[in-house]
């Protein structure tokens, strides 16, 4: 990362580099008010009854030299017999476009957007958690805006808003909107006098449920009979426009609160994967420029930006890293020593300012750490957006839709030919919309999914993709249908080498694959099984219908016809529930279904995994002769000592048993792989007094290391929306079995319940979390503070509050 990257995106003729001294802002707009000197007037081209000249239009020539009044700018009330002259940034103004002021104009001399997180306008909409003191609006839904004038309105003025996105804004592409005050806009934009008061005009303004999102720039123009006035544009008056649940018109409409409450309003939630972890704040002071940014640095045409389908697409995209330098860096190599351990993130906040402020991919992320990102970025522009777990889920990678495991003539895995594999968990998003460009009954959660897995479109994309079509196994929808289907509900089918070298399927898993998913339940932190949506319930008609349908549009599609009859030997595997640096123990339950007696040769094989599936070499192997009589169950049980496993783990400590049996009598084959995790221990947090709004708080972390080794360079992450900013702490090394504890100060910046987050990591362990309920009490008088103390960008040196022994 020595130069600024060169990569433009997929629309390589953005003209948007990543900045070589990265900066948050803008970059400057060319000049608007340049028409040419024959060119219409703004009124003749925004207004159908100012098109019409008449001998009044003839009088909108050079000023009459003499004295002018001038007006002030956007947040001046006053006047001065000075010219005013136009300026880089678009001064106010006349008909002769030569900036002065004329006696009698109608001139804005400030506007007030009502833009304060307590105004009726943030509150109104939704908005006022956002840490920003610009107006921020949902589309589809009015707000009011108070224009400050030199003199009173009257009837024959005409006065028009205007708001541009852009470096080229234009009507026809909805990046330069025009709303006459007091005329019906087209596509649901206009503006209507609520109140006129001496020299203050109170409107009302109605945006279209379609509008564009992003930051715009507003400005007004007027119209008297002695000229016309445009208010120079001001960045205290731009105006962040959001996709709009709140809004039955906006295609991403949610119509139900509790819902919109959690899925769209929501700072905090929970990811799992085997344990759960936290995603953290989004609407903090920097996070939807960040998310804006994000839309810019792929190139994205801002023509584009109404529609959620291609907006939450890119984003999926931009994500990761691949392709378009984007947010997150993926990493599962092990070696974290260039970042950050992607199972030490405790929130959002912290990569995505810092992929706004440096411009560079955040190292490092894994698919929960992409999801979560994701589900800041969606919310944060007004989608309904959760993550949404996935446990065995599948990657196929020879768009069969089945997962193909190969193996030798005695039943042991050929790991060169296992291209295929299953994550022991995956986490990506569902996001709610409408989806106007599919056929009815595919709208509702679409499946958005930012981890690079495999390329869409030659890009490292996937979805939007309707569950509904997921369900039902039709693979052939837009977008990414086959694949995600093969994560949630393709079988596992065994194939062994025969004599010959040619392979025969000898066992089909049907129930192996999408076994449980599930997101962060509404209103509470429990957790909420949605299997029932993704798929039809296992073995039914309408399921093996789904999996036979999605097949037959797959690489392999006379699969199934090779599959042998049932056999009566039945195997199960269970693990106890293990912990991280104690011994346990794997078993195996064989039973007889038959009438006959059987004789089973049972081989176990145990070795490490990543959670994507990907396996180390086998550490420990049994072998067992097993007889069962008519009826019965016998159960084969393999001890597994932490000496044995410790040499050998690999993050999210996740084993895998591999089990293969061959019946002698019937010569049925029996084959299951099963995987596991060790789990690791919880951070607890207590609060420390009473939190306020503007007063220091104390929270204590205790920590007791589970392993009898020494954890180095152990660090500490803590960060909770509105309380704390993200912070990290670097506390040295902990020994074995030690506990120890540590306190730090917070002062809250809002009111209401909050979560603070931490996590610890170390070479030796991670994936070690905590989180506590916050409810912080307003400030006398109630207000809120601009920011949480914290900063992201460097490590303290903490020490230990107390140590204790096991």
């Amino acid at each position: 990362m020595d130069g600024p990257r060169s990569d433009v995106g997929r629309w390589g003729g953005n003209p948007l580099q990543p900045p070589t001294t990265p900066s948050p802002e803008p970059e400057p707009e060319p000049d608007r008010r340049s028409r040419g000197g024959r060119a219409r007037s703004f009124w003749a081209r925004c207004c159908g009854c100012c098109s019409r000249r008449n001998r009044a239009d003839d009088d909108w020539g050079p000023e009459p030299s003499g004295s002018r009044s001038r007006g002030s700018g956007s947040r001046s009330r006053g006047s001065s017999s000075r010219d005013r002259r136009p300026d880089s940034r678009g001064s106010g103004i006349n008909a002769a476009g030569d900036g002065t002021i004329r006696e009698g104009m109608l001139v804005v001399t400030g506007v007030d957007l009502l833009s304060s997180r307590s105004d009726q306008n943030r509150r109104e909409h939704h908005t006022d958690e956002y840490e920003y003191d610009e107006l921020i609006v949902r589309r589809g839904q009015p707000f009011h805006v108070v224009l400050f004038l030199n003199r009173s309105y009257e009837s024959s003025d005409r006065i028009a808003l205007e708001l541009l996105i852009g470096n080229n804004p234009e009507v026809g592409k909805g990046t330069h909107v025009i709303i006459p005050v007091g005329k019906g806009g087209s596509g649901g934009w206009k503006a209507q006098v609520m109140k006129a008061s001496g020299q203050n005009l109170n409107l009302r303004v109605h945006t279209s449920p379609n509008a564009i999102i992003g930051k715009f720039q507003f400005t007004v123009r007027t119209r008297s009979e002695a000229g016309e006035f445009q208010l120079p544009f001001d960045p205290h008056n731009e105006i962040y426009i959001l996709f709009n649940p709140w809004c039955p018109e906006d295609i991403v409409y949610v119509d139900h609160e509790d819902w919109r409450q959690e899925y769209v309003l929501n700072e905090s939630g929970r990811i799992y994967y085997g344990t759960e972890a936290q995603i953290g704040e989004r609407f903090d002071h920097g996070v939807l420029d960040a998310c804006l940014y994000i839309l810019d640095r792929r190139g994205m045409p801002y023509g584009g930006r109404g529609d959620p389908v291609s907006v939450s697409r890119v984003i999926s995209a931009m994500v990761n890293s691949l392709d378009d330098n984007g947010v997150l860096i993926g990493n599962w190599s092990g070696d974290y020593s260039r970042g950050t351990n992607p199972s030490a993130w405790v929130g959002s906040v912290e990569i995505l300012l810092s992929y706004l402020r440096t411009g560079y991919s955040v190292p490092y992320g894994q698919c929960w750490v992409f999801a979560g990102v994701t589900t800041t970025v969606l919310r944060c522009l007004g989608l309904a957006t959760r993550t949404v777990t996935n446990f065995n889920s599948a990657h196929d990678t020879d768009t069969s839709l089945t997962m193909d495991i190969y193996f030798d003539e005695n039943m042991k895995p050929l790991e060169h030919l296992n291209h295929d594999s299953v994550w022991n968990f995956h986490v990506w998003n569902d996001c709610w919309m409408k989806r106007p460009d599919l056929p009815s009954g595919f709208d509702g959660w679409q499946v958005v999914d930012a981890t690079p897995q495999e390329t869409s479109s030659g890009i490292f994309c996937c979805g939007p993709c309707s569950v509904e079509s997921i369900k039902n196994g039709l693979v052939y929808m837009k977008y990414d249908t086959p694949f995600i289907f093969a994560e949630v509900n393709s079988d596992k089918v065994y194939w062994q080498r025969q004599d010959d070298g040619s392979f025969k399927i000898v066992y089909v898993e049907e129930k192996a694959i999408g076994t449980l998913i599930v997101t962060k339940a509404i209103g509470s932190n429990m957790r909420e099984d949605i299997t029932h949506i993704y798929k039809h319930p296992e073995g039914s008609e309408a399921e093996r219908k789904a999996v036979e349908t999605a097949a037959a549009h797959g690489s392999k599609p006379n699969v199934y016809a090779t599959r042998d009859s049932a056999e009566d030997v039945a195997m199960q595997v269970e693990a106890q529930d293990a912990v991280m640096g104690q011994d346990l123990t794997v078993s195996v339950v064989l039973t007889n279904h038959g009438s006959s007696r059987r004789t089973v040769k049972l081989h176990l094989y145990l070795s490490v995994t990543y959670y994507t599936g990907v396996t180390g070499s086998t550490f420990k192997e049994s072998k067992k002769e097993v007889a069962l009589a008519p009826g019965a169950s016998e159960r084969v049980t393999m001890p597994v000592a932490y000496k044995e496993y410790r040499p050998h783990l690999v993050d999210q400590g996740a084993m895998l048993l591999n089990v293969s049996g061959h019946v002698k009598e019937s010569g049925q084959v029996l084959a299951k792989q099963h995987t596991f995790r060790l789990r690791t221990p919880d951070l607890s947090l207590t609060l420390l007094g009473a939190a306020v709004v503007g007063q220091e708080c104390e929270v204590q972390i205790v920590f007791k290391n589970p392993l009898p080794v020494t954890l180095t360079n152990v660090v500490f992450r803590l960060e909770g929306s509105g309380l704390q900013r993200p912070k990290v702490l670097n506390v040295g090394d902990i020994g074995g079995n030690e506990t120890v504890t540590l306190r730090q100060t917070f002062v809250p910046v809002r009111p209401g319940p909050r979560q603070l987050i931490a996590s610890l990591d170390s070479p030796q362990l991670s994936q070690v979390h905590g989180v506590i309920q916050v409810d912080v009490a307003p400030a006398s008088g109630g207000m809120n503070f601009s920011d949480a103390g914290g900063d992201s960008r460097s490590g303290e040196t903490i020490p230990m509050a107390s140590r204790g022994g096991a």
